[in-house]
C-alpha cells in the first residue's frame, strides 16, 4: 500500500471498543505496510488522468511522493499535494521535492486523508486498501469539484461504475466526479408568443441520471440523459397545448443550483430548428405533483 492507512477489521474494531474505557489514548487508525507503486504504473495513472496545465493533483496516501512529483515533472503547469500519515515519508517527500527543484509546485502534508480539503483538486489518485477507498468515496463525491478525475490502481470504488479503465498491466480505473443534479428543477421557455413552464425531476446515482418532466398538464420521460462532470444533456419529445409535437434537445452546465445552456427546438415537420438560451433553477418543491385534472394527457405526447 502507499500512504494513508486507515482500516479496522471487524474483530479488531470490536476488541478496541471493548478496551476503549481502559485505553483513553488508543489509536484511531492502523497502518498498512508501505509498498510503492511501480514507476511504470505511476506514468500510466497520470496518462489516464489526462494531465492538463492548471491541474492540481492530490495523492491520498502519497507514500514517498512519487505520483505527485512525477505529475509535476510531466507537465510544467501542474501543481500537486501529497497527503500522508507517515511523518517520515512526508519528510522524505519534501526533501526529494526540494532536491528536484519542485518545491514551489508540490506540497506534502502530514495528514489523514479523511481530513484533507479536496476542493482544490482536479485530479485525485489513490492506491489504498479497497475498504478505505470505499469509505473515501462519499467524501470525494461531496467535496471534489464536478469534473475532477479520480484514478485508482488495482481496486475499484464499489457501486460507482468507472468511466474508463485499462487492463494493459495492473488494472487502472478512472472516474469523473459528477455534478449533483438529483432533485426538482424548473424553467420557462418562450415558444412563439407563449411562455411555457417546465417542471422536471432528476433521479441520480453517481453519473447515471433519469428524469421525468411536466409541461402544462402533460408529462413525459426525459430521454438520453447524459452527465459528465458538470456537463448535462437530454432530449424531450412532447406536444404542448396550442403547439404541435416538439422535439427538444437540452445541453448545459450544472453550477450548484442552476443549469445554464442552450436548447434546440424542432417543431413538426422538423424542417427548421430554433436555438435559444436555457436556464433552470433547482427548487425545494415541484409543480410536477400539482393536481392535473381529468382532461390531461399522460404519456410521451
Amino acid at each position: 500500500m502507499r500512504g494513508m492507512r486507515v482500516c479496522f477489521g471487524t474483530a479488531l474494531l470490536v476488541a478496541l471498543f471493548s478496551l476503549a474505557p481502559h485505553m483513553p489514548g488508543y489509536a484511531q487508525e492502523r497502518y498498512s505496510p508501505f509498498v510503492p507503486t511501480e514507476e511504470s504504473d505511476v506514468t500510466r495513472m497520470l496518462k489516464l488522468a489526462d494531465l492538463r496545465d492548471g491541474d492540481v493533483v492530490f495523492d491520498l496516501g502519497s507514500g514517498d511522493g512519487r505520483i505527485v512529483l512525477e505529475a509535476a515533472r510531466m507537465k510544467a503547469g501542474v501543481r500537486g499535494r501529497g497527503i500522508e500519515m507517515d511523518e517520515k515519508l512526508v519528510n522524505e517527500s519534501r526533501a526529494t521535492a526540494h532536491a528536484s527543484r519542485l518545491g514551489d509546485r508540490v506540497q506534502f502534508v502530514h495528514q489523514n486523508a479523511f481530513d484533507a480539503d479536496l476542493k482544490e483538486a482536479t485530479v485525485i489518485t489513490m492506491w489504498l486498501w479497497p475498504e478505505v477507498m470505499h469509505m473515501l468515496r462519499p467524501k470525494i463525491l461531496a467535496e471534489a469539484k464536478p469534473g475532477t478525475r479520480v484514478i485508482t490502481r488495482m481496486w475499484d470504488l464499489g457501486k460507482w461504475p468507472p468511466d474508463e479503465s485499462t487492463t494493459e498491466g495492473t488494472t487502472l480505473y478512472k472516474w469523473i466526479v459528477p455534478a449533483r443534479v438529483g432533485g426538482y428543477w424548473s424553467w420557462n421557455l418562450a415558444l412563439g408568443d407563449r411562455k411555457v413552464s417546465y417542471s422536471a425531476i432528476f433521479e441520480q446515482r453517481f453519473q447515471t441520471v433519469e428524469g421525468v418532466i411536466r409541461v402544462a398538464n402533460r408529462r413525459a420521460v426525459l430521454n438520453d440523459v447524459k452527465l459528465k462532470g458538470e456537463d448535462i444533456s437530454f432530449s424531450l419529445l412532447i406536444s404542448i397545448e396550442g403547439v404541435k409535437l416538439m422535439r427538444h434537445q437540452f445541453t448545459g452546465q450544472v453550477r450548484g443550483d442552476v443549469i445554464e445552456g442552450t436548447i434546440t427546438v424542432l417543431q413538426e415537420p422538423y424542417e427548421h430548428s430554433v436555438e435559444m438560451p436555457w436556464r433552470a433553477q433547482r427548487g425545494a418543491t415541484s409543480a410536477y405533483f400539482a393536481p392535473t385534472g381529468m382532461d390531461s394527457e399522460v404519456g410521451r405526447y
